[in-house]
């Protein structure tokens, strides 16, 4: 079992930033990679990021590649997602997701535990 818990949305200007943070607790969290997801309104929940059980290896989503930076740290059972340059299509509920293995994963079904989300609002 795996309990996340996101923080760190709210309202920014277009062009701002926003770090997320996602903490872990229950299984080890060196041991199983971790990924970003959103939802906009009406819309499916896609996938944002990833990051491998290490730290080493990450993959982003086309449109955020450049401007988000998906980071961990083990020793606080942490990841974190840091946003700049938003915009307001960027605008959508954000869920951290742990991973089933230690490789990353952009599909939906490799992730075994979500969070509840956090808001993320840019306006123009």
């Amino acid at each position: 079992q795996v309990q996340l818990v996101e923080s760190g949305g709210g309202l920014v200007q277009a062009g701002g930033s926003l770090r997320l943070s996602c903490a872990a607790s229950g299984r080890t969290f060196s041991t199983y990679a971790m990924g970003w997801f959103r939802q906009a309104p009406g819309k499916e929940r896609v996938f944002v990021a990833t990051i491998d059980s290490t730290g080493y290896v990450r993959y982003y989503e086309d449109s955020v590649k450049g401007r988000f930076t998906i980071s961990r740290d083990n020793a606080k059972n942490t990841v974190y997602l840091q946003m700049n340059s938003l915009k307001p299509e960027d605008t959508a509920l954000y869920y951290c997701a742990a991973g089933r293995r230690a490789t990353i994963a952009i599909v939906h079904g490799e992730y075994d535990y979500w969070g509840q989300g956090t808001q993320v609002t840019v306006s123009s």
